[in-house]
């Protein structure tokens, strides 16, 4: 391997050569459990240390998208017997992008990025997504105009949407905000009943021929677009705001 101590730090995804110089003056590196001088190479089988823990190499970034099923959880807790990631069954850990409810089917996103998530869920950033819902009875164009035009739940109004009747008992909605359960709560509140709902799409990417309970990696056309989508998405999350999190629920 024989490479320069302070590429071999960066190349982990610790911190970038300038910053591991730092850490290096500062003597806070160390190869074997020596202290390690700026200089140092770094060879197969060595152990580099940053103030007393061993630096890994950061795991290979991941998007996925997957049609979850109708009976999934869409949670990280491995108690919950029907959880998302013992269904999917990476080899690495991965999580969920918001969230999609167990009686809900659909295009749901899982990575181990972070840095996205935050920036994809946050409220005001305007990211699309677009359902079918199969309702109990007729849809009729007043619903339609209620849906589009903003429904009073849980204390607040909803955004404008594009709402469009596909069949008899079935509309396509497309939202910007993810209220919980908002859609189901907007048909409650219009006597509707949902009887069923799909997400077919989240941004640019689309549920397009993926069957329940199958999933893929994003192309890499996928994630160049979803980088220039988010490229001005603040990332910053108010945990304690539930209004200021999209969390892409239906």
């Amino acid at each position: 391997m024989d490479k320069s101590l302070n590429k071999h730090i960066s190349e982990t995804g610790f911190c970038s050569r300038r910053e591991a110089d730092k850490f290096i003056e500062q003597g806070r590196v160390t190869i074997n459990d020596s202290v390690a001088f700026k200089g140092n190479r770094v060879n197969a089988g060595d152990v580099v240390e940053v103030d007393g823990e061993p630096i890994k190499k950061k795991d290979k970034t991941v998007y996925i998208a997957f049609n979850k099923p109708i009976g999934v959880t869409c949670t990280t807790d491995l108690k919950d017997k029907t959880n998302i990631v013992s269904f999917i069954n990476y080899k690495n850990r991965i999580f969920p992008i918001g969230r999609l409810d167990k009686p809900s089917e659909g295009l749901i996103f899982l990575t181990n990025d972070g840095d996205i998530v935050n920036k994809i869920l946050r409220s005001g950033n305007n990211h699309e997504k677009e359902y079918i819902v199969t309702v109990d009875k007729p849809v009729t164009t007043n619903f339609i105009h209620q849906m589009s035009n903003g429904v009073k739940i849980a204390g607040t109004v909803t955004k404008n949407c594009l709402v469009k009747q596909e069949g008899k008992s079935r509309f396509s909605i497309i939202l910007t905000q993810g209220l919980n359960r908002q859609i189901r709560k907007m048909c409650t509140t219009l006597g509707y009943t949902v009887v069923a709902l799909k997400r077919t799409r989240i941004m640019h990417i689309h549920l397009s021929n993926l069957k329940p309970g199958e999933w893929r990696y994003f192309t890499p056309n996928e994630i160049k677009s979803m980088d220039d989508l988010v490229a001005n998405s603040s990332k910053t999350l108010n945990l304690h705001s539930k209004n200021n999190v999209d969390d892409f629920a239906e």
